[in-house]
């Protein structure tokens, strides 16, 4: 890694059940919005997600589409997902390991998706992720 990139982010749990206030679940999704497996229906059923919005913020949650093609189809919505971040600090993000579930991406494709975030002190990155970035920096 190299020098001037500090590690502020904090790390996701791996299990997430419940939310402070200002804690938002950052899971990935499907254009469509259909969010019946994995992260997103956790985010549909707990915290907020509506069906029928595949992207961004809704509720406790926001969305990340992964389904839609290769890794590079989602480094759009990523980089907006940074952007929004950095935007509202009074929010805390927790990122999930998405695209690496339904959606069948490795942690290794993705987390350079989050190599930005993992300066950022309201994001919280999936220790994978951190791990991963860390050692392709």
């Amino acid at each position: 890694m190299n020098h001037s990139t500090q590690i502020k982010c904090g790390i996701t749990p791996a299990y997430i059940e419940k939310l402070q206030s200002n804690e938002i679940f950052v899971f990935g999704s499907n254009l469509q919005g259909i969010h019946g497996g994995g992260a997103a229906r956790i985010a549909k059923e707990k915290f907020g997600a509506i069906m029928g919005q595949g992207i961004g913020l809704q509720g406790q949650s926001y969305a990340i589409p992964t389904m839609q093609g290769g890794v590079e189809t989602i480094r759009p919505y990523t980089d907006e997902f940074i952007k929004f971040a950095k935007a509202h600090p009074e929010l805390h993000f927790l990122v999930t390991r998405i695209g690496c579930g339904i959606a069948g991406f490795r942690d290794e494709e993705i987390a350079p998706l989050f190599r930005e975030a993992i300066e950022v002190e309201n994001i919280s990155l999936p220790r994978e992720f951190v791990e991963a970035i860390k050692i392709g920096a």
